[in-house]
């Protein structure tokens, strides 16, 4: 079977929620590469970064960004505030899956106010998730 994506990115400041993300998308098999950052701020530095360079980010973006909700610093709302302010290719490239472990009804209200996160996942990933993934 093909891969589905070219590349994701995990953005969650637990690395062993990382870890364990990271394990079950390569077991799933659907990525060709997998960024982990393990807060929002380097993850959205990384794509402003990468969309400054128009021959490689296209190959480059990730095409699904897995983004926790609760981090320091910039949690995944102020994440996604930074990302409507990126160029409209990288918007268009990358669709994010909220993967948390937040049960509030508001996150999940919340997070269908921006237009480019496609699903909402409890944490931690399962294969059948992964599986079934079509953004």
């Amino acid at each position: 079977m093909s891969k589905k994506f070219h590349s994701v990115m995990l953005i969650d400041d637990n690395e062993i929620d990382n870890l364990i993300n990271q394990k079950m998308i390569e077991a799933s098999n659907i990525a060709e590469h997998i960024y982990t950052h393990t807060g929002a701020k380097s993850a959205i530095e990384f794509l402003k970064n990468i969309s400054k360079l128009p021959d490689v980010s296209m190959s480059v973006l990730p095409e699904v960004i897995f983004l926790d909700i609760d981090m320091p610093l910039m949690d995944g709302f102020q994440f996604l505030d930074e990302f409507e302010k990126l160029s409209d290719q990288t918007r268009s490239k990358c669709k994010i899956v909220m993967l948390t472990s937040s049960i509030n009804p508001q996150d999940v209200n919340k997070s269908k106010k921006y237009s480019y996160v496609k699903k909402y996942i409890n944490k931690p990933l399962s294969q059948e998730n992964l599986e079934k993934l079509e953004l």
